[in-house]
């Protein structure tokens, strides 16, 4: 599919159209590669996978030709936030930092409590440390600029930075239900956790003058924590309290005392931005 069609009248055009557009032409490119695969190889794991990365390369490729053609950008990675200064990767490391020992500390306290009960060190701890830090930093890499990063953007084109926020997380929390209807009724007390990471993260690049990195470290971290306890069986849970409690299917952040943890770290944003 070609994209010669973009031009800078398209920024003229209402949000909505802007936003149906790029995501109609990154399906555009997309399908022709992935169907093709998925009819000859199949959906395995190992397919998936490669489709998935197709789609993101894409995506990054189709973020830099929207800015260079539809908004005049020059350098339009670097307006999404993806600055290559050693204050992003001291703030990216910072995140991840923060993000794991958060998750941590939100299963300490549980177990201090007894909801949860610890069980041995797997065996295998340094393979999924590993392959946890590669999973989380993709995660937070794609999701972080495609949500924090390009539609914040799109959307402050139009809306108060503060508005475009609050929607980004919306879409956000909302993209996380794309599933049958049971499961959205089973898994909706989950929706609060998903909205206000979403505005966490958003608040995290808005007080970092717009640079994703502390947003991508700190989505990174939550994700990394939490693979290596899942992943690892690290932990038993004693159904002592509801699921909405310690969490949806075992997720942390889907349940109330995910919330608690989750609004200590928005609140920290807060208050450091006001100081």
């Amino acid at each position: 599919m070609s994209v010669l069609y973009l031009s800078p009248r398209i920024a003229r055009y209402p949000v909505s159209a802007r936003l149906a557009i790029f995501v109609i032409t990154l399906l555009g490119l997309w399908l022709p590669i992935a169907l093709p695969i998925y009819w000859i190889w199949g959906t395995n794991n190992t397919i998936s996978i490669i489709t998935v990365l197709a789609l993101y390369a894409e995506f990054v490729g189709l973020l830099w030709i929207w800015g260079r053609t539809v908004h005049q950008d020059t350098r339009p990675l670097q307006q999404h936030g993806l600055l290559r200064t050693r204050q992003n990767w001291r703030e990216l490391l910072k995140g991840i930092v923060i993000g794991v020992v958060s998750l941590f500390c939100l299963f300490l306290v549980e177990g201090a409590i007894g909801w949860i009960e610890w069980q041995p060190i797997p065996q295998n701890l340094l393979r999924i440390i590993l392959e946890g830090l590669l999973v989380a930093f993709g995660v937070g890499l794609a999701e972080e600029l495609l949500f924090r990063g390009w539609l914040v953007n799109e959307l402050r084109w139009n809306y108060r930075p503060q508005l475009a926020i609050w929607m980004s997380s919306t879409a956000y929390a909302s993209f996380h239900f794309i599933k049958p209807w049971s499961e959205i009724l089973r898994t909706l007390p989950s929706f609060p956790g998903l909205l206000l990471l979403g505005l966490t993260l958003g608040w995290a690049r808005q007080f970092h003058q717009g640079r994703l990195g502390y947003a991508i470290g700190l989505h990174a971290g939550l994700v990394w924590g939490y693979y290596i306890i899942n992943v690892g069986n690290w932990v038993r849970y004693l159904d002592r309290v509801p699921v909405w409690v310690t969490g949806i299917d075992r997720n942390p952040l889907a349940g109330g005392m995910g919330l608690l943890f989750l609004s200590a770290i928005a609140l920290s944003l807060r208050l450091k931005y006001w100081t």
